[in-house]
């Protein structure tokens, strides 16, 4: 029907669709708040990998303007549609634009109650050089066990401030909050003008080619965002700041939310491939974050211990100090067993 409306703009009823539609929303919402109550509630997000939030946020990101893309003529639509039928026609766009809100909130937790021991490297204390000569006799000077023994180095011993540097694993978490605000900047931008001036990818195919891209991006970095939190929790051995009743109602969600998004009108599998992805992977993450919990309640732990010898905060912490000593030839131990 060509009536200034346009042959888009008819509404379309589908009262299971939007039911199962609703229903997702709603669920979303409320899965996500166990997320973020258990970091506000124990102020600590140790245990996130940084790399996992940000393919998260970028993936959410892209996925939601893919999506706006792609609805663009339904959304031109809602200024001759009732509001009934404009807010059932995008229900789509309300999915996943909640699905990028409650992420996003979890990233800005993880920065705002991001562990303070962990935003500092260790400080390294030396022992002064006297000490050491002082204990081999003056008559020995020449000997030649004495010219054998470590002499301190100005240039290898650096005075560490008492204002430390900031750690590697804050620096990267600073660097990732930088990338993923850059990354919804430009994009935005570029996407409000190919919309502008191309138009929807029904009558542009710059829009088009663009919302596959960005469709394309988000299913790619989703089926990678769940490895790096699955290698640290692997390795870590605990749950830390992860909310395993959070995935217990999103895993199984996920089937219903990729039924909801196929059926919806004007999307392709390109809007609906990220979450199949990322649903399957938080399968595998659930499942080791039950078996760790059980296993350190049965120890006597908490959610935030660290197996001893696993990968993790605690042993980056403490490790780094016996070498970083190495590091700078300190030996005094070995030269107390010499003389005892």
């Amino acid at each position: 029907m060509e009536d200034g409306k346009g042959p888009v703009c008819e509404p379309h009823h589908d009262r299971t669709a939007f039911a199962i539609s609703a229903f997702l929303c709603v669920g979303l919402v409320v899965s996500y708040l166990p997320q973020h109550y258990r970091i506000i509630a124990n102020k600590s997000s140790e245990g996130f990998s940084a790399w996992f939030l940000l393919l998260g946020v970028v993936s959410s990101s892209s996925s939601l303007l893919n999506i706006v893309i792609l609805q663009y003529d339904a959304l031109s639509c809602c200024r001759w549609l009732s509001v009934a039928d404009c807010f059932e026609s995008l229900m789509g766009v309300l999915q996943i634009a909640l699905q990028w809100v409650m992420f996003t909130l979890v990233f800005f937790l993880y920065m705002l109650y991001f562990p303070s021991h962990l935003k500092r490297i260790p400080v390294v204390t030396t022992t002064p050089p006297t000490p050491i000569a002082a204990t081999v006799p003056i008559e020995t000077a020449s000997n030649e066990l004495f010219n054998d023994l470590p002499r301190p180095n100005p240039f290898r011993i650096p005075i560490i401030p008492n204002d430390p540097s900031r750690s590697k694993e804050w620096t990267i978490s600073l660097f990732i909050a930088a990338t993923c605000l850059a990354h919804f900047i430009i994009s935005v931008i570029l996407t409000a003008i190919l919309l502008a001036v191309k138009g929807s990818p029904t009558v542009s195919w710059e829009s088009n080619l663009w919302a596959g891209i960005l469709g394309v991006t988000s299913m790619l970095l989703a089926a990678c965002q769940y490895l790096p939190q699955i290698w640290k929790t692997f390795w870590r051995k605990s749950v830390g700041a992860l909310s395993i009743p959070m995935m217990l109602l999103q895993t199984p969600g996920s089937a219903l939310f990729v039924y909801s998004l196929m059926t919806r009108e004007g999307t392709n599998w390109t809007s609906w491939i990220t979450y199949a992805a990322t649903g399957a992977l938080q399968g595998i993450l659930l499942t080791m974050c039950c078996v760790f919990a059980w296993r350190n309640r049965k120890a006597g732990k908490n959610d935030f211990a660290v197996e001893e010898g696993g990968f993790g905060e605690e042993r980056d912490r403490v490790g780094d100090v016996p070498r970083l000593r190495q590091s700078l030839g300190e030996r005094e131990p070995l030269l107390g067993d010499q003389h005892q």
